[in-house]
């Protein structure tokens, strides 16, 4: 698979930088330790502007190019997760009960590969903003950093970023413009009634009975409640009540995850969701509490940056191309609400997929993707 030759010559670094990240993996927003081997990188290849601490421990970069031009923005996630690595490799996980199951260690390789090239070569015009952000598994750091001004502070005009996909070949590049990823929320149900004995449910307002009328009642809201050509999922993943097998419990609850990538849908589920539960409690005579929990929204690409961004895949890799939308979720939905761009998944061949204790990203891929933004912005804001 091509890639630019000066990247390709300095491969070997990038796969020492993505061990050495992949080891030392940390969570959420304190990813002090990978921020400053980030910025330590950065400083070497002689960035022009380096801005710390945003969204606690975010860093965008600043490259200058040649003439005058508008800004574009490349960002990658820099979080782990709160998994136990189980792959038995040299380079796993030296912090124990956290891993880089995502591939985020990956992705900040792939755009401090770009960042090196970029900051070598600057055949570009105007300036490229490198975002490197923590928080994206929890705590919707892009929204963070977006609240933060990072669009007006850099007078980012465009934004793009890449996901590593397993099971997708190697190098391949896929993406569609639309709706690609789903917005993601949580409905939270807490039921309380009166307990009692087992033998004597007469006595009591059962919370268990409301509880699963209500899980099966919910049920609807995809069944008969939205278009058939509607996307929408509402999966009950949690249901917590009970003592003992004779004892019927004052309260329990139980939530559910709810993706849709249509603010319609989005509002309409919302909406059913608290009239059928609070329906079904009175007409079973207890009383419930509904929470419904706005999270990322769905992840949109803009239509022109995305044929722009796969005509340049295309000639990075040979190999890119059309995907159907995903009911997963993605904070870099923040950054597309505010800016036009795209957001592409390159493939890193077979392997355990994301999220998997055993998972490891695919070291061969991090040129072809420091190549791929390294070359959007080359192509997107051309010298002279």
């Amino acid at each position: 698979m091509p890639v630019l030759n000066r990247i390709a010559e300095f491969a070997p670094e990038l796969t020492v930088w993505r061990r050495h990240l992949h080891m030392h993996p940390e969570t959420r927003f304190d990813c002090h330790q990978t921020a400053a081997f980030i910025a330590a990188r950065l400083r070497e290849f002689g960035v022009d502007e380096l801005h710390e601490g945003i969204a606690e421990s975010g860093i965008v970069a600043i490259i200058n190019g040649q003439g005058e031009g508008p800004t574009i923005g490349l960002r990658a996630d820099i979080d782990a997760l709160p998994i136990t690595e189980e792959t038995g490799l040299p380079h796993a996980s030296t912090v124990a009960g956290k891993m880089h199951a995502c591939g985020h260690d990956g992705h900040t390789t792939m755009l401090l590969g770009a960042a090196r090239y970029l900051a070598e070569t600057r055949n570009f015009a105007g300036r490229v903003a490198l975002i490197f952000q923590p928080g994206e598994e929890w705590g919707g750091g892009a929204d963070v950093m977006v609240r933060e001004g990072v669009m007006e502070r850099f007078d980012i005009s465009q934004i793009y970023a890449l996901h590593n996909a397993p099971g997708l070949p190697a190098g391949r590049f896929e993406t569609r413009a639309g709706p690609l990823l789903a917005a993601v929320d949580t409905l939270t149900v807490q039921v309380n009634g009166r307990g009692g004995h087992g033998a004597h449910p007469e006595e009591t307002a059962d919370p268990v009975a409301a509880i699963v009328a209500m899980v099966g009642a919910l049920q609807t809201i995809v069944s008969r409640n939205r278009k058939g050509t509607d996307a929408l999922v509402l999966s009950v993943t949690q249901i917590h009540t009970g003592s003992a097998d004779n004892i019927i419990p004052e309260s329990g609850w139980f939530c559910a995850t709810v993706r849709t990538y249509d603010k319609a849908v989005q509002a309409m589920v919302e909406k059913r969701c608290h009239a059928i539960v609070n329906g079904v409690a009175q007409a079973m005579g207890v009383s419930a509490e509904v929470t419904f929990e706005r999270g990322y929204p769905a992840t949109v690409n803009h239509e022109a940056e995305t044929a722009f961004a796969l005509s340049v895949a295309e000639e990075v890799s040979g190999a890119a191309g059309e995907c159907a939308p995903v009911m997963g979720a993605e904070d870099f939905a923040f950054m597309l609400e505010r800016r036009p761009g795209a957001y592409l998944f390159v493939g890193q061949g077979d392997g355990a997929g994301l999220h998997h204790p055993r998972y490891d990203f695919n070291d061969e891929i991090a040129p072809v993707g420091a190549s791929f933004f390294a070359q959007l912005v080359e192509r997107a804001q051309p010298r002279g």
